[in-house]
């Protein structure tokens, strides 16, 4: 299974007035750390866009657990993978750690959409690529 890893320094503009990160900063983390996980196994966003017509690959749920806070200056980590394939969506896990503690445990389902074939102005869900489902699979 593939895993990305990166380093995160948490930012003055992404605490509340208590200097603890606030909630909502986290999932543009997740989104971006899911972004760089695509590019780091080989697959722009941009280009799996282009390549198989899709408009996106919007993300159509999502949730955490928190169990350990973050404050201004502090490093985290953000483990990311794809824990499931389905026709058209997939799970990503994000594991976040300080030091060697888990801080939380996010989770997001996404979907690759493109237009429908008789009403282009519908989106309709499109297949998973085969080579995409291979390369995250197989890490």
């Amino acid at each position: 299974m593939f895993i990305n890893r990166r380093d995160v320094q948490i930012q003055w503009g992404d605490c509340d007035p208590a200097n603890i990160v606030y909630y909502p900063r986290y999932f543009a983390m997740f989104d971006d750390s899911t972004s760089i996980m695509f590019e780091a196994a080989g697959f722009s966003k941009q280009d799996i866009i282009r390549k198989y017509g899709l408009v996106g690959i919007p993300m159509v749920d999502t949730r955490a657990k928190f169990y350990i806070p973050s404050t201004h200056g502090e490093w985290i980590r953000i483990e990311s993978r794809i824990d499931s394939f389905k026709r058209s969506s997939f799970e990503v896990v994000h594991n976040v750690f300080k030091a060697d503690a888990l801080a939380i445990e996010a989770f997001e389902t996404r979907v690759l959409v493109g237009r429908h074939p008789d009403d282009p102005e519908k989106l309709k869900s499109a297949p998973m690529p085969p080579e995409i489902i291979e390369r995250f699979m197989r890490g």
